[in-house]
């Protein structure tokens, strides 16, 4: 068994449109330039991960017929066209994965159970799981499977409300012992436009609560960014000189700082997960 410390980090926020998936798609591609290895878990059904990555969503092919026995954890973690970035893809029928997670003991912990062996064989340095934007069984089990959660904000007020959602369940799942050593890695604010007060008020106010624990990137307003999930690209393959594409390169780098694979001490004093 490998000595590769890998780090799992969940990208959540109940909230949709906030930039989830966009954020899962281009953090593992600027990972993977940066030689790291990536494994992304698409929970989400609509499978915006996996055709963001450019693989049609399958019958049969996402944690959904892990979680039935009808495939192996192993047998479903496919290439992707880019280097380095492999894929727990998502379909449809993952829907139902609410259902079926329910009807199992400890079901907080399922998710987990089948990520251990993933993680055992030290293939990767980073997991990343888009999570569903629901605060159900399938969210609060993938952070019951994580070591920190990024949560993508978007730079608006009402995105506030949901900030303060998360973070009280990031508190109740280490204060309850499902995930007792679960942290808030960092808040990444997206859709930032820098000519509106209300978004540098926005981030002022976050920023006023969460200190540090604010990314400094922020994610611009981007053409880019909107454009590259219909040609199945992460922004910095499909443009790499954009706005977005730099704003995404210089996420991962600061996540990378951070965040550190192979167990080494993060920044800013935070405990190795």
């Amino acid at each position: 068994m490998s000595a590769r410390k890998t780090r799992v980090i969940a990208i959540a926020n109940q909230k949709g449109g906030v930039g989830k998936t966009t954020t899962v798609v281009n953090l593992a591609a600027a990972l993977a330039q940066m030689k790291k290895t990536v494994l992304v878990i698409d929970l989400d059904p609509q499978a915006n991960a996996t055709s963001g990555l450019g693989l049609a969503p399958q019958p049969g092919t996402s944690l959904y017929a892990v979680l039935t026995g009808a495939q192996d954890v192993a047998d479903i973690i496919l290439p992707t066209p880019y280097e380095n970035i492999n894929i727990i893809p998502s379909e449809l029928d993952l829907a139902g994965a609410e259902i079926e997670i329910a009807r199992q003991d400890n079901h907080l912990a399922v998710v987990r159970n089948e990520l251990d062996r993933v993680l055992a064989a030290g293939v990767f340095d980073y997991v990343l799981m888009d999570c569903p934007p629901s605060l159900g069984i399938l969210m609060t089990s993938s952070l019951a499977a994580a070591d920190g959660i990024v949560v993508p904000m978007q730079c608006e007020y009402y995105a506030m409300e949901g900030l303060s959602v998360i973070t009280a369940l990031i508190g109740q799942l280490r204060d309850n012992g499902v995930n007792p050593g679960l942290e808030l890695e960092g808040i990444l604010m997206t859709m930032f436009d820098g000519r509106t007060r209300l978004a540098t008020d926005v981030v002022a106010e976050v920023r006023s609560h969460f200190g540090d624990k604010v990314y400094e990137t922020m994610i611009p307003r981007n053409v880019r960014i909107s454009e590259s999930p219909s040609f199945g690209q992460p922004v910095v393959f499909y443009d790499a000189l954009s706005k977005g594409a730099e704003a995404y390169l210089a996420f991962a780098a600061e996540f990378a700082r951070r965040t550190p694979a192979g167990g080494l001490p993060a920044e800013h004093g935070q405990a190795d997960g």
